[in-house]
């Protein structure tokens, strides 16, 4: 049977691979199974963050003294840019073994879709693409319920001036020339992928104009980023499977808004903790949506994180919501990705846990 492993590593840097590197050495990770790498990256997690590339590169360079390159290609590295607040940069392997004992276990499946022509970018071509790229790594993880899946991690593609130009010089047309707009509208459709995918939208309820704009269209299993690192969409799936054995479970919750913490104390309680979930340690990783929502208000009373002309709305999203989800589970080394459009209800997003089995469970 199969095993997932997650290695959770604190950098000191966007090229820090130091704790990689020693992990390789002394046995813990084994390369040939390295499935994909999340991390959060200390930049501003815009389009002119650079930090991902750079943290891409460095991974790809350390890895490329251990596999043949077609291997390294292979990996999916999903980098998250922005850290703020306290939030602590760090990179998660997920790592496929061999192993022993009865499921269902935390399985793990990756995808690489095709390059994405920029002027597909926020219409329904993106979301046909990433949703046929959602099953593909469903069938990695050998997982065939939908229901089981409890999580989907995406790193998708953005315009850039030079893309939206060479799109122009040929004639067509691009969702919208705004390259920070682009942003968005590319995670909006990579989550409604996921959403029909996973079979929780007809594909016939979305259309262009839908796309970043109708918030009645969500999924509450998508954490989609956007990067300008790459042209296609590098996917992650995280699920429960009787085919897989190990430690390791993974539950998902969808948060209404910022400080709804109640789902995610349910999650917790799913898989085992008690009251005193900071004193447990069995947490191995958290991965989360932030986002500001498009009322300005949290339950009633006014926020200004959209109207602050200085700091981007997602940037301030990231810290909050990662305040609120430290002071809950006692570690600010989480995965917390700003801008959730159409990743769960306007002002909330889906939240995901692994962690141990509980003693005999």
């Amino acid at each position: 049977m199969r095993q997932a492993r997650v290695h959770r590593l604190a950098t000191s840097g966007p090229d820090d691979v130091s704790g990689l590197l020693a992990a390789i050495a002394d046995g813990r990770i084994d390369p040939n199974g390295i499935v994909a790498i999340l991390g959060k990256t200390e930049g501003n997690g815009c389009v002119n963050d650079f930090t991902r590339a750079f943290a891409v590169s460095a991974l790809k360079a350390t890895l490329a003294d251990h596999l043949p390159p077609h291997q390294v290609n292979q990996i999916a590295y999903v980098m998250s840019g922005g850290t703020e607040g306290a939030l602590a940069p760090h990179i998660l392997v997920l790592e496929r073994a061999e192993g022993d004992g009865a499921g269902p276990a935390l399985a793990i499946g990756s995808a690489l879709t095709p390059s994405l022509p920029p002027a597909q970018l926020g219409r329904m071509a993106q979301v046909r693409q990433v949703a046929d790229g959602v099953l593909a790594a469903m069938a990695d993880a050998g997982i065939s319920d939908l229901a089981d899946v409890h999580f989907v991690q995406i790193k998708c593609p953005l315009l850039t001036a030079e893309r939206i130009g060479h799109v122009e010089a040929a004639g067509g047309t691009v969702a919208t020339r705004d390259t920070l707009k682009s942003m968005g509208l590319s995670r909006g459709a990579s989550a409604l992928g996921v959403a029909v995918a996973l079979g929780e939208l007809d594909i016939a309820s979305i259309s262009d104009a839908a796309i970043g704009r109708d918030t009645s269209l969500w999924s509450g299993r998508a954490s989609t980023s956007a990067g300008v690192e790459l042209d296609n969409h590098e996917i992650v799936v995280l699920g429960m499977s009787p085919h897989w054995a190990g430690p390791l479970r993974v539950d998902h919750a969808v948060m209404a808004d910022a400080i709804d913490t109640a789902p995610v104390r349910a999650a917790l309680a799913r898989l085992g903790f008690g009251d005193d979930v900071q004193a447990d340690g069995r947490l191995i990783a958290l991965l989360a949506k932030a986002e500001p929502g498009i009322t300005g208000r949290l339950r009633g009373n006014r926020h200004t994180m959209l109207d602050d002309s200085d700091i981007s709305a997602t940037r301030h999203a990231r810290a909050f919501v990662g305040g609120v989800l430290a002071g809950l589970v006692g570690t600010s080394e989480i995965f917390v990705s700003g801008g959730a459009e159409h990743q769960g209800p306007d002002g909330g997003g889906p939240v995901a846990l692994i962690a141990e089995r509980t003693t005999g469970a």
